[in-house]
């Protein structure tokens, strides 16, 4: 079984809204092994719809749409799903009575046109919607010779989706044949190419676990994804290419999933019982604010000063700090400079410094590219420098 998922909306396509609900989606149709070929999006238009929908039928097992079910004019998703079979919209009693319900309970009177919500293309199934006024539809479209297309419409409200379809579609899909499962291994310090030139034949297209690369300011990401039988061998595959790439990236890799540099930072002062205290001018608070977020902070981060750009010095005002606060660590970040390339382009140069008891590490830093990244550059590099230091890499 492969399936396409349709967001429909004008708000989507003019760029005024992001559509999470087609990840979100595809991320639930993998836990069942079904692969989703196509994404697409469809403004508020009759013609495209239905084009894109009947495209979408011929060429996939399963199509999940979201959006379009509301009372308004534009919403059309019910519209073209009638056409899709060839039946009339006929009204459903008892999605009227939940529909003039939920309006009662909250002491307003539904407006007719809502009653549009209520009807649904003969032979279809009502999804209930326990939570909103719109609900969904189920229905099988036959295809001469092939087995029918399951197709399943659900509101664009993103919490009225994810539990109608967790509640009331999930169980009515088809397992894949194949069990899909995902991981992410994050990596700092080095670059996208470089990154995958150490892995080697890891990256190659077609490999079982796939392993891709992206980058976001500066940490690079390896997603993983390895398809089996079971469970159980989709993980096997997942922990031997993961430890392939700890062997690999040996310095690199700092964390999983959705940890970042601070998170492994404060964990590690926290089982050694150490503190730690921030001093930055050119990130502007951004290093304080990375680490005073981590659950749990308060038993390791004691403070995290800003100064100007007059306090250049950090030699001093860093020691100093260390003391007032007694802390074991002060990790500083200095001003920024610039100075210009032989090529004549502006070069980015800020200071770092660690500091601790009968400890001293300074680094200075020289950043060109993109100047938007530089603060979120130079503050995980700053953590990168004391998680360096704390497990001796």
């Amino acid at each position: 079984m492969r399936a396409e998922i349709l967001a429909i909306g004008t708000e989507l396509t003019s760029g005024a809204k992001l559509d999470t609900n087609s990840q979100w989606l595809s991320l639930q149709l993998a836990d069942l092994g079904i692969p989703v070929l196509f994404h697409t999006t469809v403004a508020d238009d009759l013609q495209a719809n239905s084009q894109a929908l009947q495209l979408a039928i011929d060429r996939v097992d399963l199509v999940l749409l979201t959006g379009g079910l509301g009372p308004t004019r534009d919403d059309l998703t019910r519209y073209v799903m009638a056409d899709a079979v060839g039946e009339e919209l006929v009204l459903d009693e008892a999605s009227l009575a939940h529909i003039q319900g939920f309006f009662a309970s909250r002491g307003r009177e539904m407006p007719v046109r809502n009653n549009i919500q209520a009807k649904f293309p003969q032979g279809s199934i009502p999804l209930a919607n326990p939570i909103g006024t719109a609900p969904g539809i189920w229905m099988k479209v036959q295809r001469p010779g092939r087995e029918p297309c399951l197709v399943a419409a659900f509101p664009g409200v993103p919490s009225e989706m994810h539990k109608m379809f967790l509640e009331q579609v999930r169980h009515r899909l088809p397992g894949g044949k194949q069990v899909i499962r995902r991981a992410r291994i994050n990596c700092f310090g080095i670059g996208e190419s470089a990154t995958e030139e150490l892995l080697g034949d890891l990256t190659e297209r077609g490999r079982d676990p796939e392993v891709g690369i992206t980058a976001h300011e500066a940490t690079i990401t390896l997603r993983i994804i390895a398809h089996g039988a079971s469970e159980q061998e989709c993980q096997q595959k997942i922990d031997g290419v993961t430890a392939e790439i700890h062997r690999l990236l040996p310095e690199y890799v700092f964390g999983c999933e959705d940890e970042e540099l601070e998170d492994i930072v404060v964990r590690e002062l926290i089982a050694r019982g150490q503190t730690l205290a921030t001093i930055e001018i050119a990130t502007h608070g951004q290093l304080c604010h990375r680490f005073a977020q981590v659950a749990g902070a308060v038993q390791c981060f004691r403070e995290g000063k800003v100064l100007t750009e007059e306090q250049r010095d950090l030699t001093e005002v860093s020691e100093t700090f260390r003391q007032e606060r007694d802390v074991d660590y002060v990790l500083a970040i200095g001003a920024e400079r610039f100075e210009q390339s032989p090529e004549g382009f502006n070069t980015s140069i800020i200071p770092l410094r660690l500091v601790g008891e009968n400890l001293c590490i300074e680094r200075e830093l020289t950043w060109s590219g993109n100047p938007n990244i530089t603060q979120s550059r130079t503050s995980k590099t700053a953590i990168d420098l004391l998680r360096r230091h704390l497990f001796a890499l």
